[in-house]
Parts: C-alpha cells; structure tokens; sequence
C-alpha cells in the first residue's frame, strides 16, 4: 500500500511499520472492462523473501472522453533533471512499448511468489503517496526516491530492489524519465495481474535531491483509523479512497527485514481480487504471538495476516461498509481502485487539461 506493505528486499536492517497502506476514490466513475484473461502466478512457498508489498493509490475522477482536473503543479521550483525530455509526451516514446519491456520482466521465480508485480505497484505508491496538498510538495512528479535521505526512509526499505530492476527498461528508453517509469510500472503490475484497466498520462519530470520530501509522509501500519485520515486526507482522499486503495494488499506480502511484519494478506498475492476485503470480513482474526510488531493472523491456519491499520477498516463506521460492498462487488471495487490509483499517480503533476491520456492493451490482448 500504503496501502500497501512493506517488504523486504533490501538495504536497511531497521524495520518500519511505515508506508503499509492504499486509498481509493470515486467521484467520477471511469468505464473500464474488467480483464478475460491476465498473467497469474501460482502462490508458491515463500522463497528466500524479497521486496513484496504495497502501496496506496488514487485518481482524480476522470471520465473518458470528458475534462480532466488537476492538483496545481509541484515541485515548480525544483531543478529538472536534464534526463527529461523537453515534451515527453510529443510522440516520441512509444508508451505501449515501455508497457510490454516491463511486463516482460515482471515473471521471476526468484522473487517473491514468482512476480515483481507487488513491489512495483508499491514503488508507484510511495513515489506519488508523500503528495502534501497544503504546500503543493511531493508526489510522483520528480522521483526524489532516487536520493538520500528520502531512498533511506525506513517506509522505502527494500524499494532499492525494484527500482534497479527497472534500469534495464530505463537504459532501452533514455526518455522516459524515472518519475514516468515507476508510476507506468505500477499500471502495468495491476493490469497484467489482473486489474482494472488504469488510465495513465506521462509527462512527469524527475526533480534534483533538493525537491525530496521529508520522512513521515506515508502511512504507519501500526497505527489506527485517525492516523489513516490524517495521512490521505493530507493527500486530498476521502474515506472511500482510503478502503478501495487498501485492497491492493490483496497482492505481495510483508517480510521482517522490512517492515517487521511477516506474511501475506491473501493466499494469492500476485492476483488482482476483491479477496482482501472477503478475508477481512470472512476470516477470525487473532493477534499473533511473537516478538515482532504487532499484527493478526487467521485463527483457522494462521497462513494470513492483518496489519493493525486493516483490521481498522471494519471496526471503523465510516470505513466497514465500503468493505462490505467490495467484498460483495468485485466491479465496484475494480472500478473506484482504478480511479483511486489515478489520481495518486497524479498528485502534484502540472496538467493543462489537454493531454493524451493512454489506455493500455495488456500483453495477452495484442
């Protein structure tokens, strides 16, 4: 998530509960087609573990076909990397190409349940999750991840990974800045794994280490519903969002060396599905007797988990009955994520209104 997870991969020996979340929005409903046919992965034994997780994502309604709004530009007197293009979105790049070279290199029986997938969507997340709407700072437009101390920040533990994994799609389009390619990658990970078809718009800039944004800034797994509204409200989400962003931790896992956490949420985490919410509700939840962090696992086998911040979301008022009508309504929940997850990828990205806004053809449908 933050939504989404943490995972773990990678650098810091530190854990931290941070940036285990996702939120989701719908004002403006997109028509989307759910897939017929999608890249699965069989859940396998957990492998020597590596990044895994998620992340929280949104989009500002956007119909197709009619006007699109906005946050105002950020990051607007951050230096631009000169990597990016004077107009990346001039016809240049071929995005339906970059789309296929990353999906390409989502298999991997080497990684996490055989798909870098899960961490891709969590590297979008928390690149577009640090947005401020107060002062107009963060977001996905500038990849600031690329610098300490934002790449150090304990809620990006592990990230390292899937970032290299994608310098080879990078290093194949020197225009394509960073800021595009993480946010792409993540559409591509929720569509080739079965998601809704998410709308994506390129031209984000990649900004100098000066435009980082400071830690504490995405959501701590730990903590409870107040927390969660003060982080998305932050971002401009509504309860809504918050539930239907918190279902991509129906992909990945959590791993120690990360977060601290250990384990998945469903029994199949590389499978876009309203399973989350089904487990939330269907499932005896228990606390978990160790010495890491505190979590929940299933009292049935106690093979899942639940963070404290997703056992929130039914005994939270506000937030349980839009649970409830995910787990009942896979299309409605489809259709307010891939909102959701829009309009995080578009936190602080400067937008005229005008343009071209790409629909992507998933590997299995050219």
């Amino acid at each position: 998530m933050s939504f989404l997870r943490h995972c773990r991969a990678a650098t810091r020996s530190i854990p931290s509960s941070r940036g285990l979340l996702f939120s989701a929005s719908a004002t403006t409903p997109l028509i989307l087609r759910g897939p017929t046919a999608y890249r699965a992965y069989s859940t396998q034994a957990e492998k020597k573990s590596r990044g895994g997780a998620l992340i929280a994502l949104t989009a500002l309604a956007v119909g197709a076909g009619a006007g699109y709004y906005f946050f105002s530009p950020a990051l607007s007197t951050a230096k631009t990397s000169p990597v990016s293009p004077p107009s990346p979105d001039s016809g240049e790049v071929n995005y339906q190409k970059v789309y296929n070279q990353i999906a390409d290199i989502l298999e991997d029986n080497d990684w996490d349940d055989g798909s870098w997938g899960p961490i891709f969507v969590r590297l979008a997340w928390h690149a577009s999750g640090t947005y401020d709407k107060a002062t107009n700072t963060g977001g996905s437009h500038g990849a600031t991840m690329r610098f300490a101390p934002e790449s150090e920040h304990a809620a990006n533990a592990g990230l390292k990974a899937a970032r290299n994994k994608l310098e080879s799609v990078k290093t194949a389009n020197p225009a394509v800045t960073y800021s595009d390619l993480w946010s792409l990658a993540g559409v591509v990970a929720i569509q080739e794994m079965g998601g809704p078809t998410i709308p994506w718009i390129p031209g984000r800039r990649d900004a100098e280490a000066i435009a980082a944004t400071p830690d504490g800034r995405l959501p701590d797994a730990s903590l409870g519903a107040n927390h969660l509204r003060d982080i998305f409200y932050r971002m401009g989400f509504d309860d809504r969002e918050i539930v239907a962003l918190s279902g991509a931790h129906a992909l990945g896992r959590c791993h120690p060396s990360n977060s601290g956490f250990d384990g998945p949420w469903t029994a199949s985490p590389t499978i876009v599905t309203n399973g989350y919410f089904k487990e939330l509700l269907e499932k005896k939840w228990v606390e978990k007797k160790w010495k890491g962090p505190k979590q929940y696992v299933d009292k049935e086998t106690g093979d899942l988990m639940m963070l404290p911040t997703d056992l929130v979301l039914i005994q939270d008022r506000s937030f349980r009955p839009w649970v409830e009508k995910y787990a009942a309504d896979e299309k409605l929940w489809f259709n307010d994520f891939a909102n959701a997850f829009h309009k995080l990828q578009e936190l602080g990205v400067p937008r005229n209104g005008s343009e071209k806004v790409y629909y992507f053809k998933r590997t299995d449908e050219q």
